[in-house]
């Protein structure tokens, strides 16, 4: 089976280099003109339930049904949402995140740890189901975190956390072969102009 797993589109946060997070964002305008429908069909889409996600699938895949997954949400950076790293610069919490290599919990939001766990026992559950499914072609859309988890966990060859991270709009083609024991990365795709 092959799985495309893509980060979502560009949206007016992510323009100004703000945590998005659990904030339901849309795409910007730039962000919806900057994506193009993808050249294949896959027969499964899963999606996040975020706004962003639910657009980003929708313009790179018209006409396939959404199969909406929670737990493929964004990592939730609590009272860092919403909020650049240049107007936390002096907040003692953001800080003390950052410091730790932001792996601790956000106040009010999450750790690293819990959403990664989160992320990667949805993305198992799907990846096994479209196996024994007999599904050839998933894709996924969700967020650079989610994309992030994956990877680290299954990705093949191993890389860090974020060295995973792709732009908006594009991400990875993956090889389901070796499935559990990981992912084989074909090659990183992005469905932009």
């Amino acid at each position: 089976m092959l799985i495309w797993l893509v980060r979502h589109g560009l949206t007016a946060y992510g323009e100004q280099k703000r945590y998005q997070g659990s904030l339901d964002t849309q795409l910007s305008p730039a962000g919806r003109e900057a994506l193009q429908a993808a050249a294949f069909r896959p027969e499964r889409l899963c999606v996040s339930p975020m706004l962003r996600a639910g657009e980003t699938a929708a313009l790179l895949f018209p006409d396939v049904e959404h199969q909406v997954v929670p737990d493929l949400r964004e990592m939730d950076f609590g009272a860092f949402e919403g909020r650049g790293w240049w107007e936390m610069e002096k907040d003692a919490d953001y800080r003390a995140w950052v410091g730790g290599g932001c792996l601790g919990r956000c106040p009010g939001g999450e750790d690293r740890a819990a959403f990664s766990a989160r992320v990667c026992t949805a993305f198992e559950a799907l990846v096994t189901t479209a196996l024994a499914d007999g599904i050839e072609a998933l894709a996924v859309v969700a967020h650079g975190g989610t994309q992030m988890a994956v990877l680290e966990r299954w990705g093949r060859p191993r890389r860090d956390y974020y060295r995973w991270q792709t732009p908006c709009g594009c991400g990875w083609k993956l090889s389901a072969e070796n499935w559990p024991e990981g992912l084989d990365t074909m090659e990183e795709v992005c469905f932009l102009k």
